[in-house]
């Protein structure tokens, strides 16, 4: 197995060139026009990718999740939600390496055999980093009204927060 990972990248290489000299295409002039673009895309996109993460470290600083997290207890204290799981869906559609920490914040209080170590690692695995994904893909197209994406997908990261709750209750039980 090993063999084959040390020679996959050398044989994708040279199937590239392969397929490219096959279609009589100039693979290097090709790579190039493609680095071009990249360098353009990056440097459009730059502006609102540092807008991002500096309002994304100044929350994380500011401690504003764990803040807000306690203005859902009651909701939690209803439903049986494991209120420690809160500020991981407050960062979740905002940041992905941040909601990472959180989870690993998580695991490490509770456990991650906990209900609450479940459910915070199934929300970390099935939900997006909204804001993130609609900055850059917007972004990249040059789209400045979002119209109801956003809306729609914050409704979608939710529904996914309950969803995540449901299955490990129904699965794994209220440990």
């Amino acid at each position: 197995m090993d063999k084959i990972g040390q020679y996959a990248v050398p044989l994708v290489i040279g199937l590239i060139l392969l397929f490219g000299s096959l279609r009589k295409t100039e693979v290097f002039s090709a790579f190039c026009e493609g680095a071009a673009q990249g360098w353009r895309s990056l440097w459009s996109l730059a502006p609102t990718l540092l807008g991002l993460v500096i309002g994304v470290r100044m929350l994380t600083a500011s401690g504003f999740f764990e803040l807000a997290a306690p203005l859902f207890r009651p909701l939690c204290e209803w439903t049986g939600f494991p209120e420690e799981v809160l500020p991981l869906c407050l960062l979740k559609p905002v940041s992905g390496s941040g909601s990472l920490a959180f989870l690993s914040d998580i695991l490490r209080q509770v456990g991650p055999d906990s209900f609450s170590g479940k459910v915070a690692s199934v929300i970390a695995a099935s939900t997006e980093t909204t804001f993130y994904t609609v900055s850059v893909y917007f972004g990249a197209v040059g789209v400045k009204k979002t119209g109801c994406v956003l809306p729609a997908a914050l409704i979608g990261n939710a529904a996914s927060f309950v969803l995540a709750f449901l299955l490990v209750y129904l699965t794994a039980g209220n440990c």
